[in-house]
């Protein structure tokens, strides 16, 4: 798989996530995923509702020009519909951006929850003694983020702060800032779970410090 971040990125980032976790003394897992799922039916999506469209086109222009059926013009106006569903749907397979229009916000944030919720428990990112561990996920392709923090951590972090989070993040995320994003977040995560200096100590690391890349579904 293709690296998503360069080394010069990951070095950056790895001491921000450092430099929080000393902060917070909380462990930060951050974990960027190409996509959370395959959404299988988005080119069928689009197939038909492309084809639907060059359709309607097809009967508004015989209306408006007046033409006279013929099985030649009925071949044309059947050509049309297909080659034209059949482009629309080869489109969102090979241009992300252009799929991202067909697939619906609820869809997009199931998967991208359930995919984060699987990689906390398979990277079994609860396993820490105090139960501080805490999952900032970005799903490239849905432009989505999931911060997942275990139980240890309820109490310092609200929901409200997570969602100021999450909402800064997709904003960067929009227009394809992704290191931006990440940097914004581990700040305001920083900031959210921030402790006094009279409780901060040398915390031991019990969950991995690398970055979590991977191509998801």
């Amino acid at each position: 798989m293709m690296k998503i971040l360069s080394d010069h990125e990951r070095s950056r980032l790895d001491q921000l996530i450092a430099d929080s976790e000393k902060r917070t003394n909380a462990q930060i897992v951050l974990a960027v995923i190409t996509r959370s799922d395959d959404y299988a039916e988005l080119p069928w999506k689009t197939f038909s509702l492309s084809a639907s469209v060059a359709g309607l086109i097809v009967v508004v222009l015989d209306f408006i020009l007046n033409y006279w059926v013929s099985h030649t013009t009925l071949l044309i106006a059947a050509t049309a519909m297909l080659s034209t569903g059949a482009a629309f749907a080869l489109l969102t397979i090979f241009i992300p951006g252009f799929a991202r229009i067909f697939l619906s916000a609820n869809r997009a944030d199931v998967e991208v929850k359930q995919y984060a919720e699987s990689l906390f428990l398979n990277r079994e990112l609860f396993a820490t003694r105090k139960r501080i561990g805490i999952l900032l996920l970005v799903s490239l392709f849905e432009r989505r983020v999931v911060l997942l923090p275990d139980k240890g951590l309820s109490s310092r972090l609200t929901k409200e702060a997570m969602e100021g989070i999450i909402e800064c993040m997709t904003q960067l995320l929009a227009h394809n800032e992704l290191n931006r994003a990440i940097e914004k977040g581990l700040e305001e995560l920083s900031k959210a779970l921030e402790i006094s200096t009279h409780g901060t100590g040398n915390i031991e690391n019990e969950l991995s410090d690398q970055i979590i890349e991977e191509k998801g579904v």
